[in-house]
């Protein structure tokens, strides 16, 4: 794998430039998904495939499978979350 060090700037709205460079190496092209992974100091982007994205879900499908949930079901697991969350 290349090392390439490239410094970038957040805007206003909080976005960042994925400089040319890294992009071209990851072969990203516009549209496409990355994974954010954020550890204390640490911000690792990671680009989404078809079957990282498969990976990625696997052990939460098998878990929801287990405890009986469906996907209908997530909306208002989330929002009840969310609510909890507020107090």
């Amino acid at each position: 794998m290349t090392e390439i060090i490239e410094m970038g700037k957040i805007s206003s709205r909080g976005q960042i430039a994925i400089p040319s460079d890294i992009r071209r190496e990851m072969d990203l092209k516009e549209g496409e998904k990355v994974l954010f992974l954020f550890e204390e100091d640490t911000l690792l982007i990671k680009k989404v495939s078809i079957n990282t994205f498969e990976e990625i879900t696997r052990p939460l499908r098998e878990a929801a499978k287990k405890a009986g949930i469906k996907e209908s079901d997530v909306p208002e697991i989330v929002h009840r979350f969310r609510a909890k969350k507020k107090k």
